[in-house]
């Protein structure tokens, strides 16, 4: 169950004060610290901006639409849209570099893996796509939950990180000892 208002605000404002652990002392007898405050709390705000535009384009990704999105988050379907809508960005289109398109939470990993056994490897991401880049060796890719032991147990065992994340998610890859299979996978 989630936590009410007053549990969620406490949590927020222990996480804040974990960020730099002086700072409470120091709000008592140092004027600065108060600005140090506000530029903390400034860089979590913008974080937590780009935690929900990852949130929302999981969202999409996932199938939800744009009047669900807009729902949720108390405003009309236009104004989610509007707020959070993104198109994807082209990618180089040279015979080594491809945009996969139409990729869901539900299939990114299988096609990616397809497209791994044929040399392919994710690059960076967005909204339903994937830019992929070629390479004479066959890839392999997963994708975690951010923080969890899986992502953790992916990382020690050499697994890359693809990009930063999307919220809540993270991509990995690793290239294979294996020489990548000609031609490409069948749709």
């Amino acid at each position: 169950m989630p936590a009410d208002d007053a549990e969620f605000t406490d949590h927020i404002a222990r996480a804040v004060a974990r960020l730099d652990p002086s700072l409470a002392k120091r709000l008592g007898t140092d004027p600065a610290a108060h600005l140090e405050l506000v530029l903390l709390t400034r860089r979590v705000h913008q974080e937590t901006n780009r935690l929900l535009h990852d949130a929302v384009a999981s969202a999409r990704g996932a199938g939800s639409s744009w009047e669900a999105i807009g729902s949720a988050m108390g405003m009309s379907r236009q104004a989610a849209q509007q707020r959070f809508g993104r198109a994807p960005v082209a990618g180089p289109g040279s015979p080594e570099h491809r945009q996969l398109v139409g990729l869901t939470a539900f299939n990114e990993i299988d096609q990616l893996n397809a497209w791994g056994r044929h040399g392919w490897h994710s690059i960076a991401f967005g909204p339903m796509f994937h830019h992929v880049e070629q390479s004479p060796v066959q890839w392999e890719h997963a994708r975690a939950v951010v923080g969890s032991r899986r992502a953790r147990e992916l990382e020690s065992a050499g697994w890359e990180r693809i990009g930063s994340m999307w919220f809540p998610w993270i991509y990995l890859k690793r290239p294979l000892d294996l020489p990548a299979a000609s031609g490409e996978p069948s749709s």
